[in-house]
């Protein structure tokens, strides 16, 4: 592998340049949830609600599947021409986004917007790495961790704000100034690579990983909304994205450059950190989905002031995530950050697991800070252990890899929590109403809205909203085995001294060969 492109850069270039990073990954992670809140008024406007899902899923779906190749791209080439590649190409599909005039071309579009949002997240990572020593990266890597995380919190939040106050199309033309100048930005002061060598891309391995991605996140999204769980094409789906995934472990062992080389799995950090990425973003993102449900159907609140209520919990995401960052930098042993992070995230989730309609605010934002300081400990300190671990020519592939089985688990725990979610609240409105033929049972559960459910007599009310408490209540009680996972998962992580050089020098241990430091 060859090495990347080492530049003396001063401080102030280097300040630009994290600058323009940050801008960029913000960028990628807001438009996976800021369309969130804007999807009804999407769906009113271009008066098509039948693809309504395909929305979010196209993106998801591009990302995902995208990020594997940017990284190895990036290693194969240089990373600074195809971190502005995913720039132009994210904008061009943001501007596109913004003058659809149909469904089926905004979601066309945001696989577009997709595509360069998966350079977007891996580039920025593996960049710093290029500039950064391990050693110094941890106060960098703590503040991409702080952003992406509080994507998720600021994404429906922001997307409410503006469609109640602009309108949707603005959701996609903000990304336009920002863009350009992440794009100005790292034209002027990143460092290009000098050297070019012939490479063989693996066109089979990017292939057929995009089909075994796609099939397995299609499953994970659709089923149990689009399509029925054991229905023909959702069970295809699923054979065949394993099928086709096995399928990849062949090809990539006969490619002389792999998109995702076997050998990294052979290294401890990376399929250590890989499982705890997959485990964390399983139980993350699916108990996560249900904290804005249980606002606005339980509290009554609206989209913008549900975003709000999660303020407590990115507050704690960014406030562990920038101190990790800087408490590695300073010397600190990383490998106690994760296993304190799941443990902290694992309490969180216990705790959140108690809360009912009567829960007061206070403490709901205390449950809430809890959570956000685990993950924050947990998230983006497992990218800074598996960069130092990995020869520089596979940091890019190793950056992807990480980011590829976090999303992974992403999705499959959105899919899981929200198939226990659409079994147990008819079960618990049954038991609310005593008689499983009861009129209001009449209504699909999948029909209840803050607006349908204020309409409804207070009687009939309050037993709906006991059964959509305790049901969320179910669901993060199922999330806890997947923390003590976690857990479980976070003491297997080696710990490598980071490195105090961009690359390795001979007197450093082996990276591949290093023992823990318990």
């Amino acid at each position: 592998m060859d090495e990347p492109p080492i530049a003396t850069i001063t401080k102030r270039e280097l300040y630009f340049i994290f600058g323009a990073l940050m801008m960029g990954m913000l960028l990628a992670a807001l438009d996976s949830t800021i369309v969130a809140t804007a999807l009804p008024t999407i769906v009113g406007d271009l008066h098509d609600a039948s693809h309504l899902s395909w929305v979010v899923v196209a993106y998801l779906l591009a990302t995902t599947v995208s990020v594997p190749l940017w990284g190895k791209l990036g290693d194969l080439y240089g990373r600074k021409s195809f971190f502005q590649w995913a720039i132009v190409i994210f904008l061009v599909g943001s501007m596109l986004c913004g003058l659809s005039h149909s469904i089926v071309e905004l979601i066309i579009f945001r696989t577009l917007q997709g595509l360069g949002g998966g350079g977007l997240m891996v580039g920025a990572q593996a960049i710093i790495a290029d500039v950064v020593s391990p050693r110094e990266r941890g106060r960098y890597a703590g503040f991409f961790g702080a952003t992406f995380g509080a994507a998720t919190v600021l994404g429906p939040l922001l997307g409410g704000f503006i469609v109640e106050y602009w309108s949707w199309r603005w959701i996609f033309y903000i990304n336009l100034p920002l863009g350009v100048a992440a794009l100005i930005v790292t034209s002027a002061v990143l460092p290009s690579s000098k050297r070019r060598v012939d490479h063989i891309i693996d066109y089979a391995g990017m292939l057929v990983l995009t089909v075994g991605a796609s099939a397995l996140i299609l499953f994970t999204s659709l089923g149990g909304t689009t399509l029925k769980w054991l229905s023909g094409p959702s069970l295809a789906l699923l054979v065949g994205g394993v099928a086709v995934s096995v399928v990849f472990v062949f090809v990539e062992r006969r490619s002389k450059e792999p998109i995702l080389a076997p050998h990294l799995f052979a290294n401890r950090v990376f399929s250590s950190a890989s499982a705890i990425g997959f485990v964390v973003g399983f139980a993350m993102y699916g108990a996560l989905i249900f904290l804005p449900l249980y606002f606005q159907d339980v509290r009554g609140t609206t989209p913008t002031m549900s975003g709000l209520r999660l303020l407590p919990m990115m507050a704690g995401l960014f406030f562990t995530s920038i101190l990790t960052g800087l408490l590695v930098s300073r010397g600190w042993k990383y490998r106690p950050f994760p296993i304190l992070g799941t443990v902290v995230m694992t309490v969180g989730l216990a705790l959140l697991s108690t809360v009912s309609g009567q829960t007061s605010s206070v403490v709901l934002s205390l449950y809430m800070l809890v959570l956000g300081m685990g993950l924050g400990l947990v998230m983006q300190i497992l990218v800074t252990a598996v960069q130092n671990a990995v020869d520089p020519g596979d940091i890019g592939a190793a950056t992807a890899g990480a980011n590829f089985f976090r999303s992974m688990g992403g999705s499959f725990g959105t899919a899981v929590f929200g198939a226990l979610y659409a079994n147990e609240l008819p079960h618990q409105l049954a038991a609310g109403f005593g008689v499983a033929g009861s009129p209001i049972l009449k209504i699909a559960p999948s029909s209840f809205t803050p607006e349908l459910l204020r309409k409804l007599p207070p009687a009939q009310l309050s037993i709906i909203l006991h059964a959509i408490s305790s049901s969320i209540q179910e669901l993060y009680r199922w999330a806890i085995p997947f923390g003590a996972v976690a857990i479980l998962l976070s003491l297997t992580l080696p710990e490598i001294k980071l490195r105090s050089s961009v690359h390795p020098i001979a007197d450093e241990v082996p990276m591949s060969n290093a023992d823990p430091l318990l």
